[in-house]
């Protein structure tokens, strides 16, 4: 029999306890991770980085590169200093010359270079190539010419050309592709798509489209780089006097040939002022360009007249014209009138209508007309005025330089006898020394480049604007850095070549010391690129100066210093190359005696061993960049 309980008599079960509320958001901020999750491919780039760093150390300690080696090369340093002055230089009028044929052969050099880059980044930028097999060469073509060094080049042209100044253009202007190129190509494919896509709607074709949408969003950036490498040719140009390209470098190198070492440091101190203000003036350029174009100008004449098409209105009649507009008028009579269907010229349909015609409007005034094309005002006629300076002093420089169309025809028929004197590659029974020499010379490259790390970082922070309070400091260390590239490192190497001896300590010091100047400079311009919002945010929290600078700042800016260190690395190899051309040691030594005793064979096959550590290490830098990006 079952028996029922009142409600009130039953036994109630329990209700679980619902779980305690949590703030919204409060499970996603626990399993938030503060920290990259480490990759195989991070953990990778980063035991290469180290595996570097680690060479770099192992090469400074093996070249014994310590204070013991300063010292001991104190009394050689006194004997030079005493041997070199008081300085020597050659009359006035010879003087003038030798300057004006190094500039007349670096202006040259830099123009074949755009002239041959500019073509080629088309190609090789994805939104202006034909086709992915042109795109495949040209970006080949552009590594090639950057991984062979300038000297090689010169020893080639001097084959064809002879001695003068029609040898240092194409060398340099050769070389200079492979970095002009890149930057070209890397800046076109970073161009608004907005304007070319106006014109293509109108009806023009590729060529109409690249010279009235995409070059003329790039000509500052072109223009900028063209002067930063022609800062540099002014430095290569010095080495390349020691395989016969006139100017101040081949008296430099006959002077020292001489022993005559007042007036080779006569010569020297010219050379480093005009590299001083040649880099003075390309960077004062440089920062009027850029900044200009990219913020106080807005958008750009293509945008403007695009914009005109498209919100063009019908002129009101005389009437309207006329009519005050005031604050009490009703909205219908504020809204803008029907067109009359009788007045309007019909245009086709399409995605960008012209601007249609009316049939019965009064042309107005002719002051009151829209003008398309900019006005003839005292800044365009300034303009003008500096085009044509600069288009004459490049005629000049050609001239100058001794090129001609009879020369390049002359070079064209002695291309193929030339090219098959360095074929096939051989090593005439020296191969283990030039794996050895090949060897020295990458550990030249490591030591200067960890030399410049050590130097440039703390001068590179001092020089960034946000990280400094004084700008009187911050202008100080950016001067000094000024200071040290305005030296090249050949100048750099012969003088320490005569203090420390022939051998790598020479070639690794030039190099350490010229790093400072690139490096110090990359790593205070990726500095100041950190926008102020960390920093700010940091501040808030009361964190001190070294606080928001190791907390904030340097964590954002590590991935492009990276990336401008193996930079430097590639540029370092290169140029410990050029270096043993001077005798800083390394495989630049065999380079030159093999072209003297006119075993080109040999120099092929140096090419192709240099060639090799370059790309190397030029893929190992874009991979490292693409995992830390």
């Amino acid at each position: 029999m079952t028996v029922s309980l009142p409600l009130d008599q039953r036994p109630t079960a329990p209700f679980p306890k619902p779980p305690p509320s949590r703030a919204p958001g409060a499970e996603r901020v626990r399993s938030r991770r503060t920290l990259h999750r480490p990759t195989t491919a991070r953990l990778a780039a980063t035991a290469v980085l180290l595996l570097c760093f680690a060479g770099g150390v192992w090469a400074f300690v093996t070249l014994q590169l310590n204070i013991a080696t300063v010292v001991d090369s104190a009394d050689n340093a006194v004997d030079f200093a005493e041997r070199m002055l008081p300085l020597e230089f050659p009359p006035p009028g010879e003087l003038f010359e030798l300057t004006w044929q190094t500039l007349a052969i670096v202006i040259a050099a830099t123009t074949v270079s755009v002239v041959l880059s500019v073509p080629l980044a088309l190609l090789a930028a994805h939104n202006t190539t034909v086709g992915a097999p042109a795109r495949l060469v040209s970006r080949a073509l552009i590594v090639l010419a950057r991984a062979i060094p300038d000297v090689v080049f010169a020893i080639a042209a001097f084959r064809v050309f002879g001695l003068g100044g029609m040898t240092g253009v194409i060398a340099m202007g050769l070389h200079s592709v492979g970095m002009v190129g890149k930057l070209y190509a890397d800046a076109i494919e970073e161009t608004d798509q907005g304007p070319r896509d106006a014109l293509r709607a109108v009806g023009a074709g590729r060529l109409q489209q690249i010279t009235g949408a995409v070059l003329p969003q790039v000509l500052p950036s072109l223009v900028a780089t063209a002067l930063h490498r022609l800062d540099i040719n002014l430095r290569v140009s010095v080495v390349l006097g020691f395989v016969g390209v006139g100017g101040l470098g081949h008296a430099l190198s006959n002077a020292i040939s001489r022993l005559d070492y007042q007036e080779a440091m006569g010569l020297a101190l010219v050379v480093v002022l005009l590299c001083f203000a040649a880099e003075t003036l390309s960077g004062a350029v440089r920062r009027t360009l850029l900044p200009d174009t990219a913020q106080r100008a807005g958008p750009g004449p293509l945008r403007r007249l695009t914009a005109r098409l498209n919100t063009l209105r019908i002129p009101r009649t005389p009437a309207a014209a006329q009519a005050p507009r005031t604050a009490s008028a009703s909205p219908a009579a504020q809204a803008p009138r029907a067109r009359p269907a009788a007045s309007v010229a019909t245009t086709p349909a399409g995605p960008l209508r012209k601007p249609a015609r009316i049939a019965n409007a009064p042309a107005g005034p002719p002051h009151a007309r829209r003008r398309i094309s900019p006005s003839w005002d005292a800044r365009r006629v300034r303009r003008l005025g500096w085009a044509a300076l600069v288009a004459g002093l490049v005629g000049a420089s050609f001239v100058r330089a001794e090129v001609s169309p009879d020369a390049l025809l002359h070079g064209a028929q002695t291309l193929w006898p030339t090219i098959q004197d360095f074929l096939p590659p051989a090593s005439a029974g020296v191969a283990d020394i030039l794996w050895e020499d090949l060897w020295i010379t990458l550990r030249i490259a490591l030591a200067g480049t960890l030399i410049g790390l050590v130097l440039a970082l703390p001068l590179g922070t001092l020089a960034a604007r946000n990280v400094v309070r004084s700008a009187v400091v911050s202008r100080f260390f950016r001067s000094l850095i000024l200071l040290i590239r305005g030296l090249p490192e050949l100048l750099l190497a012969i003088v320490f070549v005569v203090i420390t001896g022939l051998g790598p300590v020479a070639g690794a010091l030039a190099l350490g010391i010229g790093s400072v100047g690139l490096l110090g400079k990359l790593v205070a311009d990726s500095l100041e690129e950190i926008g102020p919002g960390p920093a700010q945010a940091a501040m808030a929290t009361g964190a001190g100066r070294g606080q928001v600078f190791f907390a904030a700042i340097l964590p954002r800016a590590w991935p492009t210093v990276l990336a401008h260190l193996l930079y430097t690395l590639d540029v370092n190899i290169r140029s410990a190359t050029l270096l043993g051309v001077v005798g800083a040691g390394g495989i630049g030594y065999d380079l030159l005696n093999a072209a003297r005793v006119q075993q080109f064979d040999v120099v092929s096959t140096i090419v192709l061993m240099i060639l090799m550590v370059v790309l190397l290490v030029e893929g190992l830098a874009i991979w490292v960049r693409k995992i830390f990006a």
